[in-house]
């Protein structure tokens, strides 16, 4: 059975109580400082007013950035994939030079 605690961030002044696993506790931290630093940033960019429109401009972001860092990994394994084929064709026709002499 797992255990969670309560754990208490701040979101622009505001205590928020999560329940979170322990040994997950830092990385919620990490994860509500960067929300807060993001809802700053929109607040004070002055062009979105009101808590509920700033959260999900955040949240906007936020999954933008997860999306666009998911999709560059996809990218990152098919270009990985492509450069290992390329290394075995080289090696099958070094192998083929090198038996032919």
């Amino acid at each position: 059975m797992s255990t969670s605690d309560t754990v208490t961030i701040l979101v622009l002044d505001k205590e928020y109580q999560v329940n979170c696993p322990p040994d997950q506790r830092d990385a919620l931290r990490h994860a509500a400082l960067e929300l807060d630093q993001r809802m700053r940033t929109i607040r004070q960019s002055g062009n979105v007013i009101g808590l509920e429109r700033i959260a999900i401009m955040a949240a906007l972001n936020l999954s933008y950035d997860l999306l666009d860092t998911q999709h560059l990994a996809s990218e990152s394994e098919a270009s990985n994939e492509r450069l290992e084929r390329l290394d075995h064709k080289v090696l099958q026709a070094l192998q083929a030079l090198s038996s032919e002499n």
